[in-house]
This record gives structure tokens, C-alpha cells and sequence, in this order.
């Protein structure tokens, strides 16, 4: 998952303090190398003459223009174009980055985390596009401990092609450190596909190392950053884009084998961007702290579908890009979109997307009287033009014959095909694409609730969507495998009581699988 996308947008962490120099030998031997990289000095600083590391990641915060989604305006730019006046007691207005960066560190070692985070986003509101602001901004929060900053701060700004592999090496440790496989592996993915023969050994030493934490839930040698301390509230509020690159039900079940097919070679990649909802609140701020609603769950759930379907084809890349609103209050809610994506929020999507995109599908729903309207449209990013646009409507009876219609359609459209036996499970459409889209919504909203992007309080009532989905969870092997997801995490988070048993794939990977339903 790349919570951001942001992109792997903004996957929010927490802070815990560790010691100056709990990055040190452990990761200074091969096949890892120096643990956060050295940037090259700015400025000499009156205290201290040595500069210290840096690098990016994955889950984002504010994406600016997106804000527009939610019908709030956009913060304004910091100084529009003039010198800001230093607040009393403040730090001048500085001339240049380094001065400011060294100004960060200063608060870093005097353990004023808040001054030197609001420092870190000033500098980025103008260089944060610059390799050596990020790898100095990661690697001096990663030299003090503060790791889940390095997430939060550089993982919505890197991009491999343009940034080089010393940011992602630190963002991979970053992940390593708070125990995130799957960012850790997304990263990891980007770095080998750079080519550079002098980094695959320390990169296959990684690889090693995201095997033990999947096997053991650690890593020898890595301090882990504390899950339960309590997350550091950041100066920027707006949206962020959670990105998913694989099946939400697949998230947990990576130890288990043959699950899903291998994505390699060249293929075309998709995007499936949550819907707008445009006119269905009156007030939008209100919805987005409530439980979602039918509508707000398939504008989630549709393009989670989509972008599954099109995991299963060898000729696609696909991810699902959803939003998750960040309040002033500190608390992060899922997203609605209350306007359509605009061309500029699809070049922004291509342009955080490792290896850009070459088509991306957006679209609205609403409700007319009784009947539920979708409109689907499909961009090519290349040529920054609207290729196709689809509708669909129906009512509670007639919903899943419809939706299998959608369904039907996309993939004729995109000349879809499924993977050759053998390639992880076999694809199957769901036997019913209401219950199906009910389950995908719930092991969203599980997932990120689990990642701390959305509260508790605002999960749905769970024994009525288990209840529904278990007649339908025998067959495909996947509807099995969302099944067993749905149920351990909700167990885990005592969401529901336990249940009857269900019928499931005798599939050998779901087999396989639910060992953890016996755990």
C-alpha cells in the first residue's frame, strides 16, 4: 500500500524516542550499509560544524489542489510572494534552505520535535522537490529517532527517477523500523527496479530483512518505533490519497504462498480514483465523521473492485487511489469527494505514481428517487484526454445484475484477460457484487483504522456484514480469503463476537490460510 500514494499518500505513524544512536552498527554492517545517508553540508552551523542523513517514503498529508474534493479551500501558499514577518519570539525569515535545515536540527537535538516539524514543512513548501532537502530531512530524523516523521514528511514527496536510491533506502528502513512489511516490500520494489548493480546486494540484504519481520513481527538490529505512542499532530490539514497496489484482502496474508500471481514484465498501468459524490451532503464535514453510508461505501468500494479485477490480468498494473481527510482537530476520516477529478488532480495521480500511468478511471455516483446512478470515465494520461465514459443505474433489486454488468463491460473495454492456470488463485467474478462491495468496504475500513488513518468510532456494525457475506464466501477461493481476512481483523480489534462456522474454498491456499482463524 502506498498511503500515498501518495501516494503511498501519507500513511501516518507514530513517534516514539530513541536513543541518538539507535541507527547505528546493527544496520552499519553489510549487507545494509550506513544507516541514514550523510547529506552534504548546507552551512555552518555556529553550534556545530557536521551535518548529518536523509530520504522518503510512501502515506501522505496535505496534496493542496485535491483539497477542492471536499469543497474546503486550499491553505494558502506560505508568503505569497513576500517575506513573511517571524513571529514574536520566532526565527527570521531565513535566506536559504540550508540555514533553516541547520535551524531543524538544532530543535532536533534539544528534543523540540514540534519547532523542527514545522521548520521541515516550511522548507518543503519550496524545495520539496530537491534530493538533498529530503535525504537531510530524513536523515537527521532518522540520526534523533523520530522515525514515523521520516514517513510522514518524505514518503508522499519521493519519487525513485527523479530523487535517486539514497531517499528510499532511508524511507525503507523507516518502514522496517514501525514494522510495515508492506510499505517496506513497495519500497523495496521501486529501489530494485532502478537497476544499479552497486545496490543489489545491500538491497537483497533488505529483502532479507522484510522476510524476518513478515515471519518473526521484527527485525534484529532495527530499533521499532512504539504502534501504541501517541502520533505527533503535524502543522498541515487537507487530503491526502492512500494508494493500494494489491487486493485489500491480501493485506496480512503475505506469508501464505501462491495467494497472488507474480506482476512482472511489461504491463500497462491503471489507476481506479474514488468517486465523487457530488450533492449528496448538505453538509460534507458532518458525513465524513458519521459511519459511511451506502453511497460513501461504494464510492470506496467500486474502484477497490475495479483495481482487484485488474491485479488478476498479466497485461496490468493497477492500484486503488482513495482519499483520507486530515482535520484540524488532528483526526484523520475517510474522504469525500464532492467534485469530480479534474485533469490537474489526474496529472498530479500520474505524477506521484512510481512509473507514472497510462489510464486512470474516475467517475460519480448519486441517487435518483429510488435508483442509484454511476457515471465511469476512463483518462488517458498521455494524452491528458477523456477516452471513454460509461453509466449504469439500478435499484436494490436490480443492483447485482447491473454491477456484474459494470463489471462485464470495464473488462471487455480494457481487453482484459485473467492469468494462465497456476498463477496464484483463480480469478472469478463474486457471485454477488453487493455483498462483495460490502465486504470490500469493511476490510477498508479495518485496514485503515488499523494504519490509524480513520477513528475506531466510525467502523460500521460488523455482525450484519459477516452475516451477509457468509453465504457467499465458499466460492471464489478469493471470496474465501476476504472471509478469513474479515473475520481475524475483526476479531483481533473485538469488533464482533465470534461466529458459526462457514464453508469454505478447499482451494490449497485457502487451506492455507486459515490457519489464522485457528490461531
Amino acid at each position: 500500500m502506498r498511503e500515498g500514494t501518495c501516494l503511498t499518500f501519507g500513511k501516518t505513524l507514530v513517534k516514539r524516542e530513541l536513543p541518538l544512536n539507535a541507527f547505528g552498527d546493527p544496520l552499519g554492517t553489510p549487507p545494509f550499509g550506513p544507516p541514514f545517508l550523510v547529506r552534504p553540508p548546507f552551512a555552518r552551523r555556529s553550534r556545530v560544524n557536521s551535518v548529518r542523513h536523509a530520504c522518503p517514503g510512501r502515506f501522505a498529508p496535505s496534496m493542496g489542489f485535491f483539497d477542492k474534493f471536499t469543497g474546503k479551500p486550499a491553505s494558502p501558499a506560505p508568503g505569497n510572494g513576500e517575506a513573511s514577518q517571524p513571529a514574536p519570539g520566532g526565527d527570521p525569515p531565513a535566506l536559504s534552505v540550508g540555514p533553516r535545515l541547520a535551524a531543524a536540527r538544532d530543535r532536533l537535538d534539544e528534543r523540540d520535535l514540534k519547532g523542527a516539524m514545522a521548520i521541515y514543512e516550511e522548507v518543503l513548501a519550496s524545495a520539496g522537490d530537491r534530493a538533498d532537502v529530503l535525504v537531510a530531512i530524513s536523515g537527521d530524523l532518522g540520526s534523533t529517532g523520530n522515525i514515523p516523521q521520516i514517513i510522514d514528511l518524505i514518503a508522499p514527496r519521493y519519487d525513485a527517477q527523479r530523487h535517486g536510491p539514497a531517499i528510499g533506502i532511508n524511507l525503507l528502513q523507516a518502514y522496517l523500523a514501525v514494522r510495515d512489511a508492506d510499505a517496506a516490500q513497495h519500497v523495496l520494489d521501486i529501489l530494485f527496479a532502478l537497476n544499479r548493480p552497486e545496490l543489489e546486494d545491500r538491497l537483497h540484504g533488505f529483502s532479507n530483512a522484510i522476510a524476518e519481520l513478515i515471519s518473526a513481527g521484527a527485525v534484529q538490529g532495527i530499533p521499532q518505533a512504539d504502534p501504541e505512542a501517541a502520533p505527533v499532530p503535524l502543522p498541515s490539514v487537507g487530503l491526502a490519497l492512500v494508494t493500494l497496489s494489491k487486493p485489500i484482502w491480501a493485506y496480512g496474508l503475505e506469508a501464505f504462498e501462491d495467494i497472488l500471481p507474480k506482476k512482472e514484465g511489461r504491463m500497462r498501468r491503471v489507476a481506479f480514483g474514488q468517486l465523487a459524490l457530488p450533492g449528496a451532503y448538505a453538509d460534507i464535514d458532518a458525513a465524513m465523521s458519521r459511519p459511511d453510508d451506502e453511497l460513501g461505501r461504494l464510492s470506496r468500494a467500486l474502484p477497490l473492485w475495479l483495481a482487484e479485477t485488474f491485479y488478476f490480468s498479466p497485461h496490468y498494473s493497477s492500484i486503488a487511489a482513495l482519499g483520507s481527510f486530515h482535520g484540524t482537530d488532528g483526526v484523520r476520516r475517510p474522504a469525500i469527494f464532492a467534485t469530480e477529478w479534474s485533469v490537474e488532480n489526474l496529472r498530479q495521480l500520474a505524477d506521484t505514481t512510481s512509473y507514472g500511468l497510462d489510464y486512470i478511471f474516475t467517475g460519480s455516483l448519486r441517487r435518483e428517487a429510488e435508483e442509484t446512478v454511476l457515471v465511469l470515465r476512463v483518462w488517458d494520461v498521455k494524452k491528458h484526454r477523456e477516452r471513454k465514459q460509461m453509466a449504469a443505474r439500478w435499484t436494490a433489486a436490480t443492483a447485482d445484475a447491473e454491477l456484474t454488468k459494470v463489471h462485464e463491460y470495464v473488462r471487455a473495454f480494457m481487453e482484459w484477460a485473467p492469468y494462465p492456470e497456476g498463477s496464484g488463485i483463480p480469478f472469478s467474478a463474486p457471485s454477488s457484487p453487493t455483498a462483495w462491495l460490502d465486504a470490500q468496504a469493511a476490510l477498508l475500513g479495518l485496514f485503515l483504522a488499523e494504519k490509524d488513518l480513520i477513528p475506531v468510532s466510525q467502523l460500521p456494525d460488523f455482525p450484519p456484514i459477516l452475516d451477509a457475506f457468509a453465504p457467499h464466501a465458499f466460492s471464489p477461493p478469493a471470496s474465501s480469503l476476504a472471509w478469513i481476512s474479515l473475520r481475524s481483523r475483526v476479531t483481533s480489534l473485538r469488533l464482533a463476537p465470534q461466529t458459526s462456522e462457514v464453508l469454505l474454498s478447499r482451494h490449497p491456499a485457502v487451506v492455507r490460510a486459515r490457519t489464522l482463524l485457528d490461531a
